[in-house]
Formats: C-alpha cells, sequence, structure tokens
C-alpha cells in the first residue's frame, strides 16, 4: 500500500466524518450517512481489497463515533466493510460496461441503499429501532440515496481531474 494512496483515502474519510459530524439527525436519531459518498469515491479511485477492507473499517469506527443513533457504534462497525466490499465487487463488475460518472453515481445510490439495509437490519437485531423500519428507511435512507449519488456525480469528475493533473492517480495506483 502506498504511502500516497492513504494520504488521499485518510483526506476523504476526513472529510467523510467532517460533513458525518455537522449533519444533524432527521428522524429519530438517525442522520443522512455522508461519509459513505467520501469512502465510495476512494474505493472507485483506488480500486484495491486492502484499501476497500481500510476504508470500510476506518469509516466504520468513525461513523459510529460520531452516530447520532442510539446504539450506532456496532451497526456501523458491521455496515461500512459489508457495504464497501459490496460497492468494490459491483464496481469491478460494471467498471469496464459503463461509462464511469454514470457507473459511480448509480452505485454510489445502490451502495447507500446496502448500507441502510444492512445498518438497519443489524440496529434492529443488536439495539432494536427507535421506530418503524420502513420510516426510518424511507425518511433517512432514500433521501441520503439521492445526496449521495448527487454528490458523487459532481465530486467524481473534479477529483479524477486534480488526481489526474498532479500526477497523484498514477503514482498511488
Amino acid at each position: 500500500m502506498n504511502t500516497r494512496t492513504l494520504v488521499i483515502l485518510s483526506l476523504f474519510v476526513a472529510i467523510g466524518a467532517a460533513l458525518h459530524f455537522i449533519m444533524p439527525g432527521i428522524y429519530m436519531g438517525m442522520k443522512p450517512d455522508t461519509m459513505l459518498a467520501m469512502m465510495f469515491l476512494g474505493i472507485a479511485l483506488f480500486p484495491d481489497k486492502k484499501n476497500v477492507l481500510l476504508l470500510g473499517l476506518v469509516t466504520g469506527l468513525l461513523a459510529g463515533l460520531t452516530s447520532s443513533f442510539p446504539g450506532g457504534l456496532i451497526p456501523n462497525l458491521i455496515d461500512k466493510p459489508v457495504t464497501a466490499f459490496v460497492f468494490f465487487g459491483l464496481y469491478l463488475l460494471i467498471a469496464k460496461n459503463m461509462s464511469n460518472l454514470i457507473g459511480v453515481s448509480i452505485l454510489t445510490g445502490i451502495g447507500t441503499i446496502v448500507s441502510g439495509t444492512v445498518f438497519l437490519t443489524s440496529a434492529y437485531l443488536i439495539v432494536g429501532l427507535p421506530g418503524p423500519f420502513a420510516a426510518l428507511f424511507g425518511s433517512v435512507v432514500i433521501p441520503a440515496t439521492i445526496m449521495n449519488a448527487v454528490a458523487m456525480f459532481v465530486l467524481f469528475p473534479i477529483v479524477k481531474t486534480i488526481l489526474k493533473r498532479t500526477n497523484l492517480m498514477q503514482q498511488a495506483s
């Protein structure tokens, strides 16, 4: 694993953590997970199993520590690594067959839905839910899906261009 890659991934995680920390809980203590977009950005730009594992674990820990959901640490520690590898697998399957920008944006939406489902299911089984599953899913996961897909559509080409212009993408790979 390259030091430059680690630094770039750390920046993505830090930005995601800051966004997640300031995002208010919107329904029953649950907040849209803005860290996911940054985790998915890191995976799409540096698709490697080690990077995916590292991003999943660190993002899960930081999301759990900044969660406003009651008992949200453990579900986040389960959710993020699972979601990271699901996104990675899907990314590898469609990366060659679809426009990168459209494909990554769609995968971000799918990944956010997977994350929300795994989070709510694990929270239900471990600590219980403060409200109905469908209400939490509809009021938090669906808006987060749209928000993350739009954020990826805007951020992906910008970050990819910056990394190419500074030669960080070629050096980090």
